[in-house]
């Protein structure tokens, strides 16, 4: 190709990016007006809550102007493109000064900070599209570049600096920018990423690199002290290590991801350079994880098609003379199911050891599947089955050789080869689905073990017993294909909601103390609820009112947990509200208040009881009661009317019936409104987590709600890096708990574990799932020596 149709294709893939982003600017302006109005709509600080009131208060007078100003900016690069004039690198306002050397205004500052962590949101999440892109436009004439006084439109750093500048100049102030940043930023991300997917669909209508090799982007971070990929590894798109090609300009470039200091108290933005880059590089692990995955099969079934015509097929093949040579999806041959079984046989000779003899080592059962992996290519009928078969040798290979996998469990995985072998030649969807139940089973069971120390895992341990189950099962039922790995699959994750809580000694202690703490938090609710709901039309002191309301209701609860509710204990308590009630009314009489005295100080013993055994420190307990003195004095000179005996009797009796007026406990929404501080419920087992992270987006909490039991985690809290695991989540997943090795548990509120992950606070141990990383070193060796496949 020419030079000349090199330049148009360049151009034509410029000229679409800036057509889609146009087209798409109302969409965005749209949005960020919608995600404004949602945050006004959230609970918040007063000051907080105060801004986005504000926000949303300007925005209608002032979006029209900048999404004029947007569009304008966007147009006028249009024309500049097409007219063949190269894009300035302009400096509006402030910034256009002649002088060589002076100080920097503050709002300019803050300008140009804003641009960069807008850049750097918009490079994380178009990492794929934009690398893409960038790879076709090396075919044509270059990749995106950008100098000191000429910018390219592709590059996020010009577009960031545009939306920033078009906001100021619409009259929106900074502040109000920062009160809608993470909106923005994850707004103007989605609006990038559609335009850099037009541009790349433009060039790829012009036959330009269907098929990208992405090796030439990938560059490895400098900083020694951050261990950003094992020896041998790939990055894959977006993956750690992988730098940006774009986000030089005008955004944090070369930032090292997973680093770890400690992270700023308070769900607040961030406010040093480091932490916000920190936050930044660790957004993207949200979703990268799953889009990796999928990318990786994409680039297998892409290889192995290459080199075996109809490996990709994925309906049967109709039913012709020329289809006969080719065994339609869903077929085994019948020499390739024999020579299955006979593997199958021999591989559970090897690994059930009798009683006396030391067990099967993974190294010994790798070994005999190596040797039949042979035979069963030489019963293999077409080349798809030999493909196969080599494929998912490879994957087993891989999983077998993971030494973070106790050798006990490796050992039941790699009875698992033949049924998967069986399920894959079957189902061609298990090469291009994630969300195939065999890899979905395997990615499972290998993330609640990964965590456990080589040579420390129990093999009587009911989580081992659990995992030889499902294996068994599932060499039990070979024809069933994936309704097997689908059924096993719902056991396992219902055997982990009861494995954490009663089997298993390290998270044991912390499930039964979190789920203490719901079940107190979910009472304590209920009964305020119903309290508020009794004291409606009684006369009593506010000051007696807003006590039941926000003391007695958590000591009623607590009381309920530990002894039950229709204990003893509980009704004395209850017993107790009543007489507070009757007290704080109006007295009138002479006999009233002598009455009052007279009950007044074992009324005050058992009040101060009841907080003592619900957790309230002593300088609480002083003053809630010196508040109740003072609202009971204010009794005796009340002139409202005074609480009558029949009324008196009725709020008793309901205070009694207190409990079968609550609703069932399951139908109770806890969330971050009605959940209070949970820090009262440490204890020595019990870390109830109540401060770090930063403010997180829908979408982390999104991602904290998808987290699975099990899972293992890195956790920086209180001055300790350690591996944690997910062992338990609460009703509507508002709490989660994390359960150390030693069995110390960690517990947090949804938005608090949004603000962690947000942060890069807790991190997942394994970025890649098992089956992931098999895909990614089967597909290194494939890439290394296709031959293998038919050999």
């Amino acid at each position: 190709m020419s030079l000349g149709p090199h330049r148009a294709l360049a151009l034509t893939a410029r000229v679409s990016y800036l057509d889609a982003l146009i087209k798409g600017v109302h969409g965005l302006v749209q949005a960020c007006t919608d995600g404004a109005r949602l945050l006004a709509s959230q609970s918040a600080e007063p000051a907080l809550y105060t801004r986005r009131r504000d926000l949303v208060l300007d925005l209608p007078r002032a979006v029209p102007a900048w999404e004029a100003a947007l569009d304008t900016r966007l147009q006028l690069a249009l024309r500049d493109l097409r007219l063949g004039r190269s894009l300035l690198a302009r400096v509006t306002g402030a910034d256009a000064v002649d002088i060589p050397l002076t100080l920097v205004d503050d709002h300019v500052m803050e300008r140009d900070l804003s641009a960069s962590r807008l850049a750097q949101a918009v490079a994380d999440l178009t990492g794929s599209e934009y690398t893409d892109l960038n790879a076709r436009l090396q075919a044509v004439g270059g990749p995106v570049e950008s100098s000191g006084t000429q910018v390219d439109v592709l590059s996020v750093g010009w577009l960031a600096r545009g939306v920033v500048d078009s906001w100021h100049d619409g009259g929106l102030p900074a502040g109000h920018w920062q009160t809608l940043q993470t909106v923005l930023q994850h707004e103007v991300a989605q609006w990038a990423q559609e335009a850099y997917h037009v541009a790349n669909k433009a060039l790829l209508d012009q036959g330009v690199r269907p098929e990208i090799d992405l090796r030439p982007f990938i560059r490895r971070s400098r900083d020694a002290g951050v261990a950003l990929t094992r020896p041998g590894d790939v990055d894959d798109v977006g993956g750690a290590g992988f730098a940006h090609p774009g986000a030089h300009s005008g955004a944090f470039s070369g930032a090292p991801a997973r680093t770890a200091p400690a992270g700023n108290s308070g769900l607040q933005p961030l406010g040093r350079p480091y932490e916000e880059t920190r936050l930044m590089t660790q957004t993207p692990a949200m979703g990268r994880g799953q889009l990796q995955s999928q990318a990786m099969l994409g680039r297998l079934t892409a290889l192995v098609s290459r080199q075996v015509p109809g490996f990709a097929a994925t309906a049967p093949m109709p039913s012709s003379a020329s289809a006969q040579a080719a065994p339609p999806a869903g077929w085994v041959s019948p020499g390739l199911g024999q020579a299955i079984q006979r593997v199958t046989e021999v591989v559970r000779r090897q690994a059930d050891t009798q009683p006396g003899t030391p067990p099967a080592t993974p190294d010994a059962v790798l070994q005999d599947l190596r040797h039949s992996q042979k035979a069963l290519k030489d019963a293999a009928a077409t080349p798809v089955e030999r493909a196969t078969i080599e494929i998912v040798a490879l994957l087993f290979q891989s999983i077998l050789q993971e030494e973070r996998l106790p050798a006990a469990i490796r050992v039941w995985f790699a009875r698992l080869q033949m049924p998967v072998l069986r399920v894959a030649v079957t189902e061609p969807d298990f090469f291009a689905a994630t969300s195939h139940p065999a890899r979905m089973l395997i990615d499972r069971m290998g993330a609640c073990v990964m965590g456990f120390v080589a040579g420390e895992h129990d093999s009587e341990d009911a989580l081992h017993d659990e995992i030889k189950r499902v294996v068994q099962v599932v060499e039990a039922y070979p024809d069933t294909g994936r309704r097997v790995f689908q059924t096993v699959l719902g056991e396992f994750e219902r055997f982990l909601e009861t494995y954490f809580r009663d089997q298993n000694q390290a998270s044991r202690m912390g499930v039964s103390l979190a789920q203490q703490v719901e079940q107190r938090e979910t009472w304590a609710i209920q009964y305020t609820i119903e309290l508020r709901k009794m004291l409606e039309t009684v006369p009593v002191h506010d000051g007696v009112r807003e006590f039941l309301f926000r003391v007695w209701a958590d000591v009623l609860a607590h009381s309920a947990v530990q002894t039950g509710q229709a204990s003893e204990a509980t009704r004395e308590l209850k017993r107790a509200a009543a007489d507070l009630i009757w007290s704080a009314s109006a007295k009138t009489s002479r006999e009233e208040r002598a009455e009052v005295l007279r009950r007044l100080p074992p009324l005050l013993k058992l009040v101060r009881e009841g907080m003592v055994r619900a957790g309230l420190g002593p300088d609480a307990q002083d003053a809630h009661i010196q508040a109740l003195n003072t609202a009971l004095a204010a009794a005796f000179s009340a002139r409202s009317a005074p609480l009558s005996s029949a009324h008196l009797r009725e709020v008793t009796q309901r205070l009694e019936a207190l409990d079968e007026l609550l609703p069932d406990m399951a139908a109770m929404e806890l969330d971050a409104d009605t959940l209070r501080d949970l820090s009262g419920h440490e204890s020595e087992n019990l870390e109830v987590v109540a401060e770090g992270g930063t403010m997180p987006t829908p979408a982390m909490q999104a991602w904290a709600r998808e987290l699975q039991i099990g899972a293992w985690f890195q956790l920086d809290y209180r001055g300790r890096r350690e591996q944690v695991q997910l062992a338990w989540q609460g009703l509507n997943k508002q709490l989660s708990l994390f359960v150390t090795p030693q069995g110390r548990g960690v517990l947090f509120q949804m938005h608090r574990l949004g603000a962690f992950l947000q942060a890069g606070l807790l991190l997942p141990l394994e970025e890649e799932s098992l089956t992931t990383r098999a895909t990614r070193q089967a597909l290194a060796k494939l890439d290394a020596d296709p031959a293998r496949l038919l050999n």
